[in-house]
């Protein structure tokens, strides 16, 4: 009876990749085919850089100490100000911000959701393969079982045509 344990590595057959082998190779093929740091885009870079510094603490607290001076500033020179109230040009840059700053995020979050994408890809793949393995490992220990309970039978009945031996003898 030959199994699906029979077509893996032997402990004699030397230079026969082994499975482990197999998949270390694999996941090394597949380091190597994934994007560099340094590989990536400039554009995409930027993105990220955007999207990490906007939503960052630092920048929500400068933002808003900015805000504030140039409202209080404003506020206090009166009409004669520069964005007098209700703060239009404020409101203009702020609006020049959110249209650009949200697309731009939106690009990092979408690259980086490509990104998870493939290392959950991976992760099944490695989980699949996990899964083959166990499943392998249980045919093995079946096959064993079922050797062990042969070889266990036979002597079993080695022994019994001994004592019916010894009993024949006897009587």
């Amino acid at each position: 009876m030959t199994s699906h344990a029979a077509h893996h590595h032997r402990p004699g057959a030397e230079g026969a990749p082994t499975h482990i082998r197999r998949t270390i190779a694999r996941a090394k093929r597949r380091r190597r085919a994934a994007p560099a740091p340094h590989a990536i885009r400039l554009f995409d870079r930027m993105a990220d850089a955007v999207a990490s510094t906007v939503g960052s603490w630092r920048f929500i607290l400068i933002q808003s100490g900015l805000l504030l001076v140039w409202i209080a500033v404003n506020a206090a020179w009166g009409p004669s100000a520069w964005d007098p109230y209700p703060f239009i040009l404020l409101n203009l840059l702020l609006s020049f911000q959110a249209a650009y700053t949200a697309p731009i995020i939106m690009m990092s979050q979408n690259r980086q959701s490509d990104i998870d994408r493939g290392r959950a890809l991976a992760d099944y793949q490695v989980n699949l393969r996990a899964e083959a393995e166990i499943a392998l490992l249980h045919e093995k220990l079946d096959l064993l079982r079922e050797q062990q309970l042969a070889e266990m039978t036979a002597m079993l009945q080695r022994a019994l045509a001994r004592i019916e031996t010894l009993e024949e003898r006897r009587a």
